[in-house]
């Protein structure tokens, strides 16, 4: 059996982009979640753009876009709460903090980020597309979305 996982030693984001991305992503659940559109299905995706690698964005038979990643937003905050971001079900027992919910999320988005941008020994020039919403199928065209795309420093 073949090995098929990429030889590369993990960089760590750093703090800039750290805060580069926590700063967009809070933006767009906030807007999503002012808009009432935070449902039980409702993702955070985000594709990532190196220079100097090509690869070709996946798509599915319906010419969808296949995102590099994405997180059920329900996995973290409560579905169905118009207009607030409240800690979800499974933080619900522990009670704990926003804040601690922020971090993990951010802890697993960061991860999955570095995973993609740690080919290359600097962030400069990485374009982050993020996309937070719902899509008739996880790999479905958006029904409601909001977007931002960042350049990594």
């Amino acid at each position: 059996m073949r090995d098929h996982t990429p030889d590369f030693t993990m960089h760590e984001l750093t703090l800039q982009n750290k805060t580069l991305i926590r700063q967009t992503v809070q933006q767009l659940l906030e807007k999503l979640a002012d808009d009432g559109k935070l449902t039980l299905d409702t993702l955070l995706e985000f594709w990532i753009e190196v220079p100097g690698i090509k690869r070709p964005r996946g798509s599915f038979r319906g010419g969808f876009l296949m995102p590099d990643s994405f997180v059920y937003i329900s996995d973290y905050f409560q579905p169905d709460t118009p207009h607030a971001l409240i800690p979800g079900a499974a933080y619900a027992r522990d009670e704990v903090t926003l804040e601690k919910v922020w971090d993990d999320l951010l802890d697993e988005l960061y991860y999955q980020v570095e995973i993609f941008t740690s080919p290359l020994s600097s962030g400069k020039g990485i374009t982050l597309e993020l996309w937070a919403g719902n899509r008739q199928r996880p790999e479905g065209e958006w029904i409601y979305a909001v977007d931002r795309k960042v350049e990594l420093g």
